[in-house]
């Protein structure tokens, strides 16, 4: 007999998203459903998903398991946000109404606001009030279902404000459920004190910031805005090359408001991810299609700044790229953690199917931070990350728009989230 110390019973509709990861064109388009899902757990991990009669038949609950009744409730596995920049300090309201009076992003960044006024906002924060600030936005993500999330700096810019907001989230990530995935972004923008020697930034980033955050064990990526006013291809090949002589897994902001080759580049580089892609080109959507890069695409970004155009995302699947969707979470262009509003923009304003955007925002998210062999699908031996929503059906999570359904989340076959609010103990 199979053991277990947790059990779902009963499950109405249950999207697995299990089979090989990362999907593929027609791949997206298959949840693999199972009605009626009774699915079990031990130490963490799933030993057992199927119908009743296959679970009385072959698994025995150990005493003190968890046991819940799911019956009327849906589930899919926990949203894996492959894209935040959640340590941050601050905030850009103001900003936000100049963009209404028709500011654009970058006349708002010529005149020292966007990215720049969040890190002077960052680095006047203290270490653990940045932690705290991550542990209140993680319980925000997690009653929404965010199960694991990735997490850049980036807005401290020198080093030791980018290794306040790395240990930031190294400590927040010890105690709240939601795991996460850091990533050193010190290529995020040219500080201010740089602005008119970026050689001497660059130089700083790769002979002194990289290599203390590598020996420090802080990140597990690098991420680079290649952007025209940010850096160039050759200086983000630079850095790139930099970061993975360094050990790092490569991430690369490209093609987001001028194409300039960033999405080849980064495929070229093998890099994890491109994200952003509003403005590539066919030679980057093939390139990413023919490679092990993943394509994370931020719908909230351009409805945010009233954009009228989006990623390509049906081209990317069409042509077989790895698609994820993911926030953006950021206080200046996407300031929303909600993954199943990620969801419903990669259908309403990307042309997506609710079983790609689903797929997109949990097998591929954990494909995009190299996490797809423990979550992002429910299976045995993965990892217990459970969503349960009271739905008619999981249409309905894009049918039903502007409420919350969840009502528990499971983090490794534990109760999290209860009748939708965070029950954890740190």
């Amino acid at each position: 007999m199979i053991k277990a110390d947790c059990l779902v019973a009963g499950c109405r509709e249950l999207a697995t998203c299990r089979g090989p990861i990362p999907k593929r064109k027609e791949a997206m388009a298959d949840l693999g459903i199972v009605e009626k899902a009774w699915i079990a757990a031990r130490g963490g991990r799933i030993v057992f998903l199927g119908s009743e009669e296959e679970f009385r038949r072959s698994v025995k609950l150990e005493d003190g398991a968890v046991t819940i009744d799911a019956g009327g409730l849906v589930g899919f596995p926990g949203f894996v946000d492959a894209h935040t920049h959640l340590p941050f300090a601050g905030s850009r309201a103001n900003e936000f109404s100049l963009r209404l009076k028709g500011w654009t992003y970058q006349q708002l960044a010529a005149k020292g606001m966007g990215i720049r006024s969040t890190v002077r906002a960052t680095r006047a924060a203290s270490r653990e009030e940045l932690r705290d600030l991550c542990l209140a936005r993680l319980d925000e993500m997690l009653v929404h279902g965010t199960t694991t999330a990735e997490a850049k700096s980036g807005y401290g810019l020198n080093l030791a404000d980018e290794i306040k907001q790395l240990e930031a989230v190294r400590e927040a990530g010890a105690v709240h459920p939601v795991d996460l995935a850091p990533t050193f972004m010190g290529a995020h923008e040219i500080p201010d004190e740089y602005r008119d020697r970026k050689e001497d930034y660059l130089d700083l980033l790769i002979h002194t910031i990289v290599p203390a955050v590598r020996n420090q064990s802080l990140a597990r990526f690098f991420d680079i805005f290649c952007e025209a006013g940010v850096f160039s291809l050759d200086e983000t090949k630079r850095l790139a090359e930099a970061a993975l002589s360094s050990g790092f897994g490569l991430k690369i902001h490209a093609d987001e408001f001028v194409p300039l080759g960033g999405t080849e580049l980064a495929a070229r580089l093998g890099a994890v991810s491109a994200e952003h892609l509003i403005a590539v080109t066919e030679s980057g959507v093939a390139a990413l299609a023919g490679s092990d890069t993943a394509a994370v695409l931020l719908p909230n970004v351009p409805f945010f700044l009233m954009q009228d155009k989006k990623a390509p995302a049906r081209r990317l699947i069409d042509a077989g790229a790895a698609v994820a969707l993911a926030s953006d979470f950021n206080p200046g262009s996407s300031m929303t953690s909600n993954m199943q509003w990620v969801v419903q923009l990669g259908v309403f304003t990307m042309k997506m199917t609710i079983e790609e955007a689903l797929n997109a925002a949990t097998a591929n998210g954990a494909y995009a931070i190299r996490e797809h062999e423990d979550r992002g699908s429910l299976e045995p031996g993965k990892l217990m990350d459970l969503v349960l929503c009271d739905l008619p059906g999981l249409a309905d999570l894009v049918y039903q728009v502007g409420r919350n359904p969840v009502k528990t989340v499971l983090k490794n076959g534990r109760p999290v989230v209860v009748d939708g609010r965070a029950a954890y103990a740190p």
